[in-house]
């Protein structure tokens, strides 16, 4: 008997009631129901795919009794355990998934103290609650799991069955069922055919199944393979078409598998019994194109990107550049007089996008000639791409002149020019002799170490006894790898000083603006002259400390004081002047440049660094180490994976600057790079030299200014952190694993970062303390301090600027050639899989 609710109950209840009787319903269908559609699925999906046509007439009847069974139990069952949930049981549940079972409570009455007014105001009060409770009651949803009567999820794999035939299989074929009879299989199933459009496969599109086209216009692209299968009395049915260009004879045409290709728009007919016939449309499928874009880019070491782009219909499959040397425009004076050495063309795969479309795209070839005999000498560039049909096109060869490194520093020069002259032809090796004995005639006066001139000796012996008995390929390419070195010597010098650096920099700029460099040229030269400038008064200022006796005064007569901000100026006054052509005046700025750097000191004091200045200068030293220890580990990682291919030019166990001359620290700190020469692997020296960075790191952390403030204690706290993953990235090196290296020593770098700026604050504050409200020192202008990164501090000591410490393009060019890098790794298939996969996820994400 159902039970009797209140109208006002009715209504609140009214569509959470239904839907939950609703919910109740699709539960008990569900669990009495889910055999008989699970055997409906799997007799619907097994005639879509076509298996009665691949089996014998008998396996089909028995097929077919099993499932008639089947469904019959299934009916049977379903009828058994269903039955229809009353109002009630609905209530109850919604009741159920209430708190305090509500419903029941408003539909009760008091059994004792009805009389009774305080009684009665109880209840009133508690009714009025469990009404209160109704207002947020929602329908119950129903429990659809059958997990339990169905352990071995029979369901999913006839829903499995059911999907398949959607995707692969076809109504049309239901049919044949229907014509099984007791005449046997050929008579009663008659002549059958089928047949498939397949598109080739770099158009990426799908294959048509013919038996479901009832239009009778039909598009295909060229090339596309079409199937004929035909089945029943042989010439029952027969193929007409002109699409595939071959001579169709009789017999031909009845045979019972046909495979041709679509060449031309026509027609095709299946003559026959329940034959058809289509109107193909052919989309003939367009030759690539390609064309050069934009100006060649070309580094100051050399490596060039040479823009291009690309189309095609279906996307291109891949480019070759391929570049040979144009004798006809070389000039044939001095060392190549003689007629050039045959070498053959220099041929370079196109990068192609990984991630994007390659129907229309533009990318840059990428590479560095500069070691090639045809370096800086007129060349012939043709480009070529070919599409997934194999059409191919190409360029118009055009004059290019090879992109490599050029030398400012003459004797350099000379040096490049001589080597060109033995990869030119090896009978020029007597005046090779010649000219550079010439080179170094007065030693003293050209060559600024000894070491430079013991090179060029000992490279001038080796070619003089080698010429007398011939030289061989082997030998040419030896000679030739060493007066490069001895150029690049001649034009770098020792880097790890800083005031020859300056120098150095100075004087290929000088000759760069001479020599009509071109604007990259000159601006990764001036990029250079910034960096040694730096370096130069980074080390001036040290110097200048350790030297300096205690208490002794300064001589104001003999010292000139620049602040960085000053030298930015005059550097970015260069600069200027450089872009606007006006050569001369950029010559004499940069005089005037030199001669305030000799006559440049530091003071003690307004001039000097002061404590919390050099801990900043020492920590930015510190995340230096530790950027050059990170990148060679990874360097390492690589030459697991892709051995002989290192990009910082060591061999594998050789640290970095190990066996150079010039290259100890002389800073004071403990010798983090001299760690470790004694080891036998690689790793553990890289371990050795860890320990000792965060040895220096802890000498660091002693005496921080700022002690005391919030600050101070985020620096604190954050250097902590740079320990602790120094130390994990220590043991990692040990252990050999230089993945986990690799992560601790960002962690170390990230953590290194936050101390830094968490103690720019802290000096920050501290001068605030200082000064009061008389704001910085005299001279100084606290808007423009900047932090040993060269960035703006701003009155909070923060480190954080929106000025980008690569101006105007430089960024975007950066970008450009780090992409480019990363697409010509991607796309050589000698690297290991391992390694190409993570520079397409690389692209994938930038």
């Amino acid at each position: 008997m159902a039970r009797h609710i209140d109208p006002n109950l009715n209504r609140k209840l009214r569509w959470p009631l239904l839907l939950t009787h609703m919910g109740l319903v699709a539960e008990r269908v569900v669990r009495a129901w889910w055999p008989l559609w699970s055997v409906l699925f799997v007799g619907l999906a097994l005639p879509m795919l076509g298996v009665q046509d691949l089996v014998a007439v008998e396996w089909i009847w028995a097929v077919g009794a099993v499932l008639l069974a089947l469904v019959v139990w299934a009916v049977w069952r379903g009828v058994r355990q269903f039955h229809w949930p009353s109002r009630d049981e609905a209530l109850d549940r919604l009741d159920g998934s209430l708190k305090g079972n509500p419903i029941q409570a408003a539909m009760d009455t008091p059994a004792v103290g009805a009389q009774d007014a305080a009684s009665m105001a109880v209840w009133q009060a508690h009714q009025a609650r469990m009404m209160d409770r109704l207002n947020g009651a929602k329908p119950v949803e129903p429990d659809l799991k059958v997990s339990r009567a169905d352990p071995f999820a029979l369901r999913y794999v006839a829903l499995l069955a059911l999907s398949v035939a959607f995707l692969f299989g076809s109504f049309g074929r239901v049919q044949s069922v229907t014509n099984i009879g007791v005449g046997g299989p050929d008579l009663a199933q008659g002549p059958s055919w089928e047949g498939w459009l397949s598109p080739p496969s770099y158009t990426r599109l799908p294959t048509i199944y013919l038996n479901d086209i009832t239009a009778e216009n039909l598009e295909a692209p060229e090339g596309a393979l079409i199937t004929l299968r035909m089945y029943g009395e042989v010439g029952a049915l027969s193929v007409e078409e002109n699409i595939s260009g071959r001579v169709l004879t009789p017999e031909l045409a009845q045979d019972t598998a046909q495979d041709f290709d679509v060449v031309q728009a026509g027609r095709l007919a299946i003559n026959g019994p329940n034959g058809r016939a289509w109107q193909i449309a052919m989309l003939p499928d367009q030759s690539p194109e390609i064309q050069r874009t934009g100006d060649i880019e070309v580094a100051y070491d050399g490596a060039a990107l040479i823009p291009f782009a690309a189309q095609d219909d279906f996307g291109v499959e891949y480019g070759e550049a391929r570049i040979v040397l144009a004798l006809d425009e070389v000039d044939r004076r001095y060392g190549r007089a003689l007629e050039p050495e045959s070498r053959a063309a220099i041929k370079v795969p196109l990068p192609m996008p990984v991630a994007g479309s390659r129907v229309d795209f533009k990318e840059n070839m990428g590479g560095n000639f500069s070691l090639h005999p045809w370096a800086n000498l007129p060349v012939r560039l043709e480009m070529s791409v070919t599409d997934g049909r194999g059409q191919v096109a190409r360029t118009e060869p055009e004059l290019i002149t090879l992109p490599g490194r050029r030398f400012f520093d003459p004797l350099a020069a000379a040096v490049i020019e001589q080597r060109q002259a033995l990869l030119w032809n090896r009978e020029n090796v007597d005046t090779i002799s010649m000219l550079l004995r010439a080179i170094s005639h007065r030693p003293n006066e050209i060559f600024r170490k000894p070491e430079q001139r013991k090179s060029l000796r000992d490279v001038l012996k080796k070619i003089e006894e080698l010429a007398e008995g011939g030289i061989s390929d082997e030998q040419q390419e030896e000679l030739a790898e060493a007066l490069w070195e001895l150029a690049i010597e001649l034009e770098e010098g020792d880097l790890q000083d800083a005031l020859e650096r300056l120098q150095r920099a100075q004087e290929r700029l000088e000759e760069a603006m001479k020599n009509g460099a071109s604007d990259q040229e000159i601006a990764e030269l001036m990029q250079e002259l910034r960096e040694a400038t730096r370096d130069y008064m980074r080390e001036l200022a040290r110097q200048n400390r350790q030297n300096e006796e205690p208490g002794e005064p300064m001589d104001p007569e003999n010292m000139i004081e620049l602040s960085q901000d000053d030298i930015q100026r005059m550097m970015d006054r260069i600069q200027e002047l450089m872009e606007q052509g006006r050569m001369a005046e950029a010559q004499e700025a940069l005089r005037q440049l030199q001669e305030m750097m000799e006559n440049m000191e530091f003071t003690q004091g307004q001039g000097g660094q002061t404590p919390g200045e050099q801990a900043m200068d020492d920590l930015s030293e510190t995340l230096r180490d530790q950027q050059e220890l990170s990148d060679e580990a990874f360097q390492d990682l690589q030459e697991q994976f892709n051995p002989g291919n290192r990009q910082d030019g060591r061999e594998p166990g050789q640290q970095q600057g190990e066996g150079e001359p010039g290259n100890q620290r002389g800073d004071g700190r403990e010798g983090a790079d001299g760690q470790g020469q004694g080891q036998d692997g690689l790793e553990q020296s890289l371990a050795d030299r860890q320990r000792a960075l965060r040895q220096e790191l802890n000498r660091q952390r002693r005496g921080l200014p700022g002690q005391g403030t919030e600050a101070g204690r985020r620096s604190a706290e954050a250097l902590e952190d740079a320990d602790r993953a120094m130390d994990g990235a220590e043991e990692a090196l040990r252990d050999g694993d230089l993945a986990e290296a690799i992560d601790q020593q960002s962690e170390a770098m990230e953590a290194l970062r936050d101390g830094m700026r968490a103690l720019g604050e802290a000096m920050a504050q501290q001068r605030e303390q200082r000064d009061g409200q008389q704001g910085f020192a005299e001279g100084q202008d606290g808007g423009e301090q900047r932090d040993p990164l060269g960035r703006n501090q701003g009155t909070t000591g923060r480190s954080d600027t929106d000025e980008g410490l690569l101006q105007g393009e430089d960024v975007y060019r950066r970008a450009e050639e780090l992409l480019g890098e990363i697409r010509r790794r991607s796309g050589e298939a000698e690297r290991p899989e391992v390694e190409r996969d993570y520079l397409d996820r690389l692209l994938e994400r930038f």
